[in-house]
């Protein structure tokens, strides 16, 4: 009986070994890493240091293609990292997990979107970063850095991702999906430099704050899910 006991246990910790270092793992660590690494660099070079080159050629590449019907599209794609378009998305998105009584994943949904948001805020006023001289877009008076719009629409297209991937659709859909939201969030970031309402390295950055708190969040979310025995998603594993 013992060396069974013993058996099981050296298998229940091989499990927890291969699950601690899975591709998964590994992949998001070096993401999380990586991302952070990258947001502290063009704080310190471009935000306090002051390193105006890249933003300049960045600027510079696209004001050479730039035209009245790319800003017209740029406009549209804006919008959708617009609170007038992210909090009735969430309101509809956290609506429907309470309506379906999965009200921890909603609860975890509201929580990513507000803190993300927070953090957002808190590091605009740390920073004071002033905006880009002759934007198109007139009358924003916060903070450049981070870029909120680049932010809030990479948090909320990862979380949509991170629903496709634990529904129970095909693989080919999942992979569509995640295409298609990465496009979108992308999008977005590269219209608030079109625009110059945000610096090209704003928006960089706000990728990068976007990985590291999404994989933060993501942990955080499975580690009280298996805590509690509760499912991630509906339909996740079916």
């Amino acid at each position: 009986m013992r060396i069974i006991n013993t058996e099981q246990k050296e298998k229940s910790i091989l499990k927890a070994v291969f699950r601690l270092f899975s591709l998964k793992v590994i992949i998001s660590s070096v993401l999380f890493v990586g991302s952070l690494l990258v947001f502290a660099v063009i704080a310190n070079e471009a935000v306090y240091e002051n390193e105006a080159a890249f933003d300049k050629r960045v600027f510079y590449y696209f004001s050479t293609f730039s035209t009245p019907s790319l800003i017209a599209v740029m406009k549209v794609f804006t919008f959708f990292g617009s609170g007038n378009f992210l909090l009735p998305a969430y309101i509809v998105l956290i609506g429907y997990f309470f309506i379906q009584r999965n009200y921890r994943y909603g609860l975890h949904i509201a929580i990513v979107a507000l803190s993300s948001t927070g953090m957002m805020l808190l590091i605009k006023q740390i920073t004071h970063r002033h905006r880009p001289e002759l934007p198109i877009i007139q009358g924003i008076t916060n903070y450049s850095f981070p870029s909120g719009h680049a932010l809030s629409a990479f948090i909320f297209c990862g979380i949509f991702i991170y629903i496709a991937w634990n529904a129970a659709i095909s693989s080919s859909l999942k992979w569509l999906f995640t295409i298609l939201l990465l496009f979108l969030a992308v999008t977005v970031g590269v219209s608030r430099i079109v625009l110059k309402v945000h610096y090209p390295t704003d928006v960089i950055a706000s990728f990068c704050l976007g990985i590291v708190w999404a994989t933060l969040s993501l942990w955080v979310m499975r580690g009280i899910s298996r805590k509690n025995g509760a499912q991630a998603v509906p339909g996740a594993g079916q």
